[in-house]
């Protein structure tokens, strides 16, 4: 789309047409799923406006969910949802392998100390010590989850050193002797992301996220791991199975 064929003056925004125009780019695949758009000066000059207008434009396409903007690198057309299953081995890397991406996963905080409801749901005294890790989940490198990991501080003292070496949930566990494990139960809710977790997901706070309550056990059926994990909704399509 030219400047000259902005219709200024027609009763719709010059921000609107501009993101029509876009949009119908990436309807006729000039921009492939997945591939940066132009910068806004280049867009600016291209639409004959400034730059204010443009991002005006990039914020309705990315509420549309057209394309995702990612701080500090720009906007980008917005992939098909990854296929994640909820099953009684729920596996993160071997989820995403299945659909040829490499997945892996990082520690962004962690804490030791005392959490009364989350002992209650790993069957511990309400007093118990708990180490909290907090992990961003990346599909080939693209943040895909934020989530809370809890685990009795007594039988996995050095769970976090472990994450962090091992950048694997299962391969942590493994380390400490747990050599399998399945998931007890799974709670799926909607819910708005606090800001630290859409600043991690590299979404809007006004988007809704997937979030998933989890308790996994190990093959005596004592509690190993609780979590509360924060998929980006426009990026996980969520499917639950009784498969292993």
């Amino acid at each position: 789309m030219s400047e000259r064929e902005l219709e200024r003056g027609s009763g719709v925004a010059v921000w609107r047409q501009i993101g029509e125009a876009l949009a119908e780019d990436i309807r006729k695949k000039l921009y492939a799923p997945g591939e940066q758009l132009p910068p806004e000066p280049e867009l600016a000059t291209r639409f004959a406006v400034n730059r204010h207008t443009v991002r005006r434009a990039m914020s309705e396409l990315e509420q549309s969910g057209l394309v995702r903007i990612e701080q500090g690198r720009g906007t980008f057309v917005q992939e098909h949802a990854i296929d994640y299953a909820i099953a009684r081995r729920t596996r993160f890397s071997e989820n995403l392998a299945a659909q040829g991406m490499r997945g892996h996963t990082e520690v962004v905080g962690s804490q030791v100390g005392r959490l009364p409801e989350v002992a209650r749901h790993l069957g511990l005294a309400r007093t118990a010590e708990i180490v909290h890790v907090q992990m961003v989940g990346k599909a080939d490198n693209r943040p895909i989850d934020v989530a809370e990991h809890y685990f009795e501080a007594r039988r996995f003292p050095d769970m976090e050193r472990l994450l962090r070496e091992e950048r694997s949930i299962s391969r942590a566990l493994s380390s400490c002797g747990v050599v399998d494990y399945t998931r007890k139960w799974s709670r799926i809710t909607a819910a708005l992301p606090t800001a630290p977790v859409a600043r991690l997901l590299n979404q809007p706070k006004t988007r809704p996220v997937l979030q998933v309550e989890a308790l996994n056990v190990d093959i005596d059926g004592a509690p190993v791991q609780y979590s509360i994990t924060r998929f980006a909704g426009d990026w996980v399509q969520l499917t639950v199975s009784d498969a292993d």
